[in-house]
């Protein structure tokens, strides 16, 4: 029996809010369904990717036809008010009924909304597993120097989430790493939102299936993360692998956007400020906000241990200086700890008052453990 938390008065509906993309489909070779699966959305697409993505991918693009015509737009490299601008205004030039995202998270991001803001499907294709923004209704915009401005959220899903494993396996394996990093926050936010009765990126309360779906998530992480990443290294398309990329992808989108978000990605956000990080992943910089999460938790010793050695094992950063801070000044990590705590950061969705003493004692805790286990 699932009893109302006393967060919650009587007459309150305990309503939860769940979100899917329209249709994931995932295997080696994958992107060769495109050429079905693209004139569903209609004749005439947009299709935003890199120039080097392109070169590498353009003999498995759909070709041209008398149904299917995809136009040309180069990503520029960060999904900032300018770049995104620059798309919708290019889509419109050419008539798109429909947009194609073809890339990293970024790239991913940059297609959502120039999508949302003309009222058109779209279509992602991720090109790395480094994080679980194909499959949800939101957003980072960045400011042209890569410091987080603003999350902004799509009235839709993508329409249609297609991974090529065969594509993920022959990327840098860096950039799996990088998406376990980001998809190993999932459970631990998703669980404070729980715990505390916090609201998702949906605006509403969690369900069972989302929180379900998290804990799915780093259960995986834990039971196939190291092969997959020897399969990635390897450029191999194996079950452990084909697993972790659901994980990064699927699961992890699933569960952050209906489970909810907290301090991990909070702490990811005010990491942005300083330029020292900005050569390093997002997932990487979420890592460490998990770490710091366990100590904000006051987690066991065994719970703070299996975290650890999870993050060893696969080489995510374990230490400020893993994410380019180890001569850090006190002034900067406050600078991070207070944009860390911005009013409207899902920090606050951990239940305690969180203030940026709190941010910068837990970091430096995580960091303290790390060192300690690295001597």
């Amino acid at each position: 029996m699932i009893r109302k938390s006393e967060a919650y008065k009587e007459e309150d509906e305990m309503i939860t809010k769940t979100l899917f993309p329209g249709c994931y489909i995932q295997g080696d070779g994958a992107i060769e369904r495109l050429k079905d699966e693209l004139p569903k959305f209609g004749q005439e697409g947009l299709c935003i990717m890199t120039a080097s993505s392109r070169e590498r991918l353009k003999e498995r693009l759909p070709e041209t036809t008398a149904t299917l015509r995809l136009h040309d737009a180069e990503f520029g490299g960060e999904c900032s008010d300018r770049e995104i601008d620059r798309h919708v205004e290019a889509a419109k030039n050419c008539g798109a009924q429909f947009i194609v995202a073809i890339g990293g998270g970024k790239t991913i991001d940059t297609g959502k909304i120039t999508a949302d803001r003309l009222g058109l499907a779209v279509v992602v294709v991720p090109t790395i597993a480094s994080t679980d923004a194909p499959c949800s209704a939101c957003a980072i915009v960045y400011s042209e120097e890569g410091a987080v401005i603003r999350v902004e959220y799509q009235k839709n899903n993508p329409n249609l989430v297609l991974v090529d494993s065969g594509i993920i396996a022959n990327a840098p394996a860096r950039f799996l790493v990088s998406g376990m990093g980001d998809a190993l926050a999932t459970w631990f936010e998703a669980e404070s939102c729980r715990k505390n009765n916090a609201k998702n990126e949906a605006g509403e309360l969690g369900s069972h299936t989302a929180y379900a779906l998290s804990r799915i998530c780093y259960d995986t992480l834990l039971e196939y993360g190291a092969d997959a990443l020897a399969a990635c290294k390897d450029h191999q398309t194996t079950p452990a692998l084909e697993h972790v990329i659901e994980a990064n992808t699927l699961l992890s989108g699933l569960g952050f956007e209906s489970g909810g978000l907290a301090m991990a990605h909070s702490i990811h956000n005010g990491l942005t400020v300083l330029h020292q990080t900005h050569d390093y992943f997002h997932g990487e910089k979420v890592a460490m906000g998990v770490l710091a999460s366990l100590f904000l938790r006051e987690e066991t010793k065994p719970f703070i241990d299996e975290v650890y050695t999870f993050c060893e094992s696969i080489g995510l950063p374990t230490t400020l200086a893993g994410i380019g801070l180890g001569e850090a000044t006190a002034e900067e990590l406050e600078r991070v700890a207070v944009r860390a705590c911005r009013a409207d950061e899902q920090i606050h969705h951990e239940g305690s008052d969180i203030t940026p003493e709190v941010v910068i004692r837990t970091l430096l805790a995580a960091d303290a453990e790390g060192k300690r286990r690295k001597a």
